[in-house]
């Protein structure tokens, strides 16, 4: 990002300077206007009496009480900005900003002027502190401070309202459209996100906005309008980096939609409406159906089936990602055992595996016992580890978990790779008997000659390892074609077939052997 011109750090001084000379300001009138002033009482009386006899005393007494009331003392203290509490940087506490934009809210209420609050959040923080240290994090939020408070005007608000999130509130205006709040956004944004050095080091930052016109505040509640604000921030940093989303009503329906998922999960879990569709996994050499793999699906009574994007942040918040797994484990298991009464060939089924789950101690145990439960053997149960939980796990309990289902016979399949940085080592050290190429390398492979580059030496390192493959998101005929020229043992994918219920399953396996039936063997498979 290019520095400011610079004659822009003079004017943000100056507007500092003024900011900090009107806190100063706002600071001795309360001083000598509030309470305080009480101290000075019996020294300003025993004045009065030396010079001026009780003659003076006494008016002293009369006319001071008086004055005091009539200048609106402890009615303009209570009713100022007295009891603002300020963090060390000079900006407003969350508390006071809360009190100031209610304040601002009423007015704009009673003189039909207009405002709007904008919070701004500094994405990453946390990352960046372990990268540069506390220090460096403090430093940073200082600076930002200090910009954001240079590009308002004098008789606006801010405040930090958390470790690396403000918040500033216009004071009530005659004209504030859309545009102009998105202006300043803005502007808001290209402050903060100037670079700051530290120490020689030079630190980038990307910031985060969302705001909320006075107007459009949920029930018309001053309480609410800063937490719409809120709102509109979330929704902007679902989209990346340097968003800037407007506080609406959908999203005040989409939370309170989430809430009501979170309430609801647990007893969804516990009915039946979440249980695993099957997506099917096929040979790209015979065609032939080499596995399924379980995918959580939740069937909602009202809202019918409800994606696991939307369901699974709410398990997590539940502490409920184990109870899921033993869900899932059991329904892919008695599929399993349904496909094998049929008289239909299914070698596996795949079930995905979180971190919390494989943190597990009992987990091989449980493992074990449903499958004597079923009288499966172990190599029918693939276990599905996301590349990212992989790469980060040192020798502990998770590494454990996966080496002993590995060593009971179970298969491991390295899902989501190329986004989590696994070392070859790393495949080597937990037997992984297959990986998962990431959708985001298969997507337009047939037209993208750097995406083949891409998938080739992703295969190539397999057929060294001796470990099998299999394309993730495979949605066209080109790419399926493609991959299975290149080499690609196994494709899975919308252009296979999306996730369906147990139910639908049998017909579909049935149609599709059929259509291999149609097919004349005149190619001889390779070996694997």
């Amino acid at each position: 990002m290019r520095p400011k011109s610079g004659g822009a750090p003079v004017m943000q001084n100056a507007k500092i300077s003024r900011n900090q000379s009107k806190q100063f300001r706002q600071r001795f009138y309360n001083l000598f206007t509030g309470p305080p002033a009480l101290a000075f009482i019996p020294a300003i009386s025993l004045a009065a009496f030396w010079f001026g006899g009780e003659g003076a005393l006494l008016v002293f007494a009369a006319v001071l009480p008086a004055a005091y009331l009539l200048s609106g003392g402890f009615t303009g203290y209570l009713g100022s900005d007295s009891d603002d509490t300020f963090h060390e940087n000079g900006l407003l506490t969350r508390q006071s900003m809360s009190k100031r934009c209610e304040a601002v809210y009423a007015e704009t209420m009673q003189t039909s002027q207009k405002s709007c609050i904008h919070v701004i959040e500094i994405e990453g923080f946390n990352d960046l502190v372990a990268r540069f240290g506390q220090a460096a994090g403090d430093m940073v939020v200082h600076r930002v401070g200090e910009r954001l408070a240079g590009v308002i005007r004098d008789n606006d608000f801010i405040g930090q309202i958390g470790d690396a999130r403000f918040a500033v509130c216009v004071s009530p205006v005659r004209q504030l459209s859309l545009e102009l709040c998105i202006q300043m956004a803005g502007r808001l944004q290209t402050a903060a996100e100037e670079p700051t050095s530290i120490d020689g080091t030079v630190i980038y930052t990307d910031v985060c906005i969302g705001f909320c016109q006075h107007n459009r505040a949920p029930h018309r509640n001053p309480a609410d309008w800063l937490e719409a604000a809120c709102v509109a921030l979330h929704s902007a940093q679902s989209r990346g980096a340097s968003s800037i989303r407007a506080y609406s009503e959908e999203m005040h329906q989409e939370r309170k939609a989430r809430r009501e998922l979170h309430e609801d999960v647990v007893a969804a879990l516990e009915s039946g409406e979440i249980t695993p569709w099957f997506q099917p996994q096929i040979c790209t050499d015979t065609g032939k159906i080499t596995g399924f793999e379980a995918l959580a699906r939740w069937t909602h009574p009202i809202r019918g089936v409800i994606p696991p994007a939307q369901f699974l942040p709410a398990i997590e918040a539940t502490n409920s990602l184990e109870r899921l797994a033993e869900i899932m484990i059991y329904h892919s298991f008695r599929a399993i055992k349904k496909w094998d009464a049929a008289g239909v060939e299914i070698p596996q089924v795949g079930v995905n595996f979180a971190g919390s789950d494989l943190s597990n101690p009992k987990l091989v145990e449980k493992v074990k016992w449903d499958l004597d439960r079923f009288e499966l053997t172990p190599d029918r149960l693939a276990v599905e580890v996301l590349e990212t939980v992989v790469a980060n796990s040192p020798d502990d309990m998770i590494s454990r978990n996966i080496n002993a289902l590995g060593a009971l016979g179970c298969r491991i399949d390295l899902d989501d790779f190329g986004t989590g940085n696994a070392s070859i080592a790393s495949i080597r050290r937990f037997s992984v008997s297959r990986i998962k190429i990431d959708r985001s390398f298969v997507a337009k492979a047939d037209r993208d000659p750097e995406q083949q580059r891409m998938i080739s030496a992703i295969l190539t390192m397999a057929e060294r390892l001796q470990v099998e493959t299999l394309a993730e998101g495979v949605e066209t005929v080109g790419e399926h074609v493609l991959l299975a020229q290149l080499g690609c043992s196994h494709v899975q994918g919308f252009g296979i077939a999306r996730p369906m219920p147990f139910d639908q399953t049998l017909e579909w396996i049935a149609a599709h052997n059929a259509k291999l039936d149609e097919v004349p063997q005149i190619m001889q498979t390779r070996p694997k």
